[in-house]
């Protein structure tokens, strides 16, 4: 197992020296892969899709479908080729629109919370360091139990200066660069699935009853840190723009459960915009609330 991790490793390194063009065709025949030959997740996306748009036609769900395996196969090549992409090159392709958001919020002494969701190309986010010299981003991450994986993610993700923080670690972290007056950009992930020992706020997100984790809320509202939303919108293939949209200045005058609707809100309105760039994949919804209030849970 450990040299296949080796093996692996040593492939993503080498293909991502190679050009755009040529990683587009990899991509074109993993779309005909993933779509045609292995039907990868097409039940759960089927579903997730249907679920979220009933007033769709199967015809117009299965346009969003293949939309959406095209645009899965895009994301895995431009994840590896941010290991050897140039500052230019970045730059160029992932645009950061009106940094003068969190910049406010930065000349007032403060640092801020970003949401994003499994939208676009989350990873690319990790480039707004080069935008932004004055506060560091903080990326959070969940580690990969395969230590290889683990160290290619990581080196991937710090390749533009992002400063990776462990999930488990993240109040710890924040709690230090408070101490050190130190300014921060955190990047939140808001639309994961909780375990089932978190299954505390519900809400209606794309029309369906949806478990929602509350951990950036309790940060923001504890530090009263402001929280910006961040929408990042597919241009063309390989080329993105990101957006900073102000949810909250102070949350900790928000009552329980308010940030975490706004935020979500905001999500689904992208996500219901041009719904082809969202992770459909994800067994979003395998938590079912049902009347008694006892929790199903779905394999």
């Amino acid at each position: 197992m450990l040299m296949f991790s080796y093996i692996l490793y040593g492939f993503v390194w080498l293909i991502s020296f190679l050009p755009f063009r040529v990683l587009y065709l990899v991509a074109d025949l993993n779309y005909l892969l993933l779509y045609y030959v292995l039907h990868y997740r097409r039940k759960v996306v089927r579903e997730n899709l249907c679920n979220s748009f009933p007033e769709k036609s199967l015809r117009e769900i299965k346009v969003i479908e293949r939309k959406y395996y095209k645009h899965l196969a895009d994301l895995s090549i431009e994840l590896y080729k941010l290991w050897h992409m140039s500052e230019t090159s970045i730059r160029k392709r992932c645009v950061f629109k009106n940094t003068e958001l969190p910049q406010s919020y930065f000349n007032e002494g403060r640092s801020v919370i970003g949401v994003l969701g499994h939208y676009g190309n989350w990873e690319w986010m990790s480039s707004y360091s080069l935008w932004e010299t004055g506060a560091d981003f903080l990326a959070l991450y969940k580690p990969i139990r395969d230590k290889v994986t683990d160290r290619v993610m990581k080196q991937i993700r710090s390749r533009f200066g992002a400063v990776l923080v462990a999930k488990d670690d993240t109040l710890r972290v924040i709690a230090r660069y408070r101490s050190e007056n130190r300014l921060f950009l955190a990047g939140f992930i808001g639309d994961q699935t909780p375990n089932g020992r978190n299954l505390n706020f519900w809400m209606r997100f794309l029309n369906q009853d949806t478990p929602v984790l509350l951990g950036t809320e309790r940060i923001a509202r504890k530090y009263n840190i402001p929280v910006v939303s961040v929408r990042m919108r597919k241009v063309k293939r390989g080329y993105y723009e990101v957006e900073f949209v102000d949810v909250c200045a102070n949350p900790s005058e928000l009552p329980q459960g308010e940030l975490t609707e706004r935020h979500t809100r905001l999500l689904e309105s992208f996500i219901q915009e041009e719904p082809e760039f969202w992770l459909w994949s994800h067994k979003r919804w395998k938590h079912k609330r049902v009347e008694s209030g006892e929790l199903k849970v779905e394999s």
